[in-house]
């Protein structure tokens, strides 16, 4: 189990493989080099921020705490608003529209391809500007080096850590799914007075789901499962430590903790999917990389 306070963790410059003004901070990771791996931030866009259309080989989540961001023909997220990004699904472009602030969780998923580390796409990055460049989320090759000219920045990267070609799984689903909590209904939850949820989304075979936890003055919520918690509002007790607006808690398969609200709460709760039973080297199904 692990409890982090966002407002003491500082901000990042990030993504210099995109375009435009992006920092982080970094909240809570899973274990480099499993199928599990994953990493959750909460980033904050300027307005010259830009991404190409395009698609990764892992899942996301990502949940609008401020401003707007624009996937093009995919839509938007503005404030509240939950998105689910499957792995093998292209999106895009995005940019935002002047300030935003999102929290995003990036997980690796059904395919079992994995996901990279902070430190990965860093080391992978700076390696990669010594024989290219990357402008507006592409990385382009000098014309001494040998290999594909053009290719998305963040591919670029994890074949130069893995020193193999990216395959992309075929995708579960063909688009970006975006959700409004705003229209959905609160329902009670079982066995814990005074607490509601809205459960958003269950996706895949594996599992991976999101919902939002409500808690009224006094109440009592049991988390657990594998999974990441953000608070979104109020204040109270997590586990053993003092929980606040952004409070991230991680819990692990097997893992509890009781959620004691001082004040009403919202928190956004994230389910991990479950890959007990991928191998290690998963044969992921195919189509050829862009």
């Amino acid at each position: 189990m692990k409890i982090v306070q966002a407002d003491e963790v500082e901000w990042r410059r990030g993504l210099q493989h995109r375009g435009g003004t992006f920092h982080y901070r970094h909240l809570v990771n899973g274990e480099p080099g499993t199928l599990g791996n994953f990493q959750f931030n909460i980033g904050q866009l300027e307005g010259d921020f830009a991404s190409p259309r395009h698609r990764h080989n892992f899942d996301q989540f990502r949940f609008q705490l401020e401003g707007t961001v624009n996937f093009d023909r995919n839509g938007k997220l503005s404030a509240g608003m939950l998105g689910y990004f499957p792995e093998g699904a292209a999106y895009g472009p995005q940019s935002s529209e002047g300030h935003s602030v999102t929290a995003v969780l990036q997980f690796g998923s059904a395919s079992g391809s994995g996901y990279l580390s902070r430190e990965e796409v860093e080391e992978g990055t700076h390696a990669l500007k010594k024989i290219g460049t990357f402008k507006d989320g592409i990385f382009r090759r000098n014309d001494d080096q040998e290999g594909r000219r053009n290719l998305d920045g963040y591919q670029a990267i994890w074949e130069h850590i893995n020193n193999r070609r990216m395959e992309y799984p075929k995708p579960r689903y063909r688009d970006p799914i975006m959700v409004d909590p705003a229209n959905y209904d609160w329902r009670p939850v079982a066995g814990m007075p005074g607490v509601a949820e809205k459960a958003l989304g269950t996706f895949t075979e594996r599992q991976c789901a999101a919902a939002l936890i409500e808690l009224k003055r006094g109440a009592t919520y049991r988390a657990g499962g594998r999974s990441v918690h953000l608070v979104l509002s109020g204040s109270g007790i997590a586990h053993d430590a003092g929980y606040r607006r952004h409070t991230t808690l991680h819990l692990d398969d097997g893992e509890t903790a009781d959620i004691v609200a001082r004040d009403e709460s919202e928190i956004v709760r994230f389910v991990l999917p479950d890959l007990a039973d991928l191998p290690a080297h998963q044969p992921v199904r195919v189509e050829a990389a862009e």
